[in-house]
C-alpha cells in the first residue's frame, strides 16, 4: 500500500505572489492585517502551506493511527466567501473566545470570518496569541 502523501504541506510559493490575485481590495487589505497580527503574535515570517493556506511556525503530529505530518501552527486562507482562521486551543476556552470575537461561523478545525470589520480585533489577536502559544506543550 503506497503512503499517503500530505497536501498541506510548506511550498516554495511566496505569500505576496499568492496574493497578488486578490479577488478584491477588501480582502486583500485584510489579508495583510492578518500576516501582520500573526506575525506579530508568532515572531516567524508567513510561509505558504499547501496552494492556499497561510501559515506561521511549524509543529509535528502524530495520530494514534500512525498518521503523521507537519502543519503550520497558526494561520488562514482568503477563500472565496469568508476567511478560514486555523487556530488552535483548549475547548472551554475556544467558546469563550468565539463568544466574544463577532460574527463568525465555527467548524471543528478552524472557524470562518467574513471580513476582519465583522469581527473584534483585540479579541482576534488574543485568539492568535494563545493559538501560537497552545503549541509550546510537548507533541
Amino acid at each position: 500500500m503506497a503512503k499517503y502523501e500530505l497536501k498541506t504541506k510548506v511550498t516554495d510559493t511566496s505569500v505576496l505572489e499568492f496574493l497578488e490575485r486578490p479577488e478584491n481590495e477588501a480582502k486583500y487589505n485584510d489579508s495583510m492585517r492578518l500576516i501582520e497580527i500573526m506575525q506579530e503574535a508568532s515572531g516567524e515570517e508567513p510561509k505558504m502551506w499547501g496552494p492556499s493556506i497561510i501559515g506561521f511556525g511549524q509543529y509535528h503530529y502524530k495520530y494514534a493511527s500512525g498518521h503523521e505530518g507537519d502543519m503550520c501552527k497558526i494561520g488562514f486562507s482568503p477563500r472565496k466567501d469568508a476567511f478560514s482562521l486555523y487556530l488552535y486551543f483548549d475547548k472551554t476556552e475556544k467558546q469563550e473566545l468565539l463568544s466574544r470575537l463577532g460574527k463568525h461561523k465555527a467548524a471543528k478545525g478552524c472557524f470562518y470570518v467574513k471580513k476582519l470589520s465583522d469581527i473584534d480585533e483585540n479579541v482576534l489577536k488574543e485568539m492568535i496569541e494563545k493559538g501560537f502559544k497552545y503549541f509550546k506543550m510537548e507533541y
